[in-house]
């Protein structure tokens, strides 16, 4: 049996973050104008890391008060970047759990928000064992600290837990916390990958 650790943010659910911006620009490209102007994605990320709703807002305030009340609306349009489920990967993680296999959930994802994910999708609530959020944890991966609260928390060993991550640098991250890693590039390549390493 090995604990079977999934990110959620474009593993089980696509985030679409154009979504809460289309009503206020001509298309998606001038979105992405817009985001490397203000530093979206940087911006963002604090959010995943501990801040708050506020706190972002103001942040934005600071440089840009012009776009503080876009990103404020930000906030409240966000259900409407998660609407979109990644079915393969939901019914690779039902089969490990059919097969024996515990599971649990590691996420970047802001402590506001979680709570909207889980009322979007509340197969979220049932999916895990136990999830570490960052924004509750204030810690992001690949810091180490993250991966080690989950095991930690769980009284699980580190070479007994696979992660699962879209993105190379938190697989990189779990690997350097003695954790087993696949880097997620779609859900058929994710059955291949565990079906490889026998857990299905």
């Amino acid at each position: 049996m090995t604990n079977i650790v999934f990110d959620v943010g474009n593993v089980l659910i696509a985030w679409d973050e154009h979504a809460a911006f289309r009503d206020a620009f001509p298309d998606d490209a001038a979105i992405d104008t817009f985001f490397d102007q203000i530093g979206f994605y940087a911006w963002n990320l604090e959010q995943d890391r501990g801040r708050s709703r506020e706190e972002a807002v103001a942040a934005i305030h600071r440089k840009w008060p012009e776009h503080a009340p876009l990103l404020d609306q930000f906030f409240d349009r966000f259900a409407d970047t998660i609407q979109t489920k990644i079915t393969g990967s939901w019914t690779v993680l039902e089969d490990l759990k059919s097969t024996g296999h515990r599971v649990f959930g590691l996420t970047n994802w802001g402590a506001e928000t979680w709570p909207v994910a889980k009322t979007v999708h509340p197969e979220l609530i049932d999916a895990f064992e136990d999830v570490v959020v960052s924004g509750d944890e204030k810690l992001l991966k690949p810091d180490v600290r993250i991966y080690e609260t989950l095991t930690n928390r769980n009284g699980l060993q580190p070479g007994e837990c696979t992660f699962i991550d879209d993105s190379p640098k938190n697989v990189e991250g779990a690997r350097a916390a003695g954790w087993n890693a696949v880097h997620f590039t779609g859900a058929d390549e994710l059955r291949s990958a565990i079906q490889d390493l026998g857990l299905l």
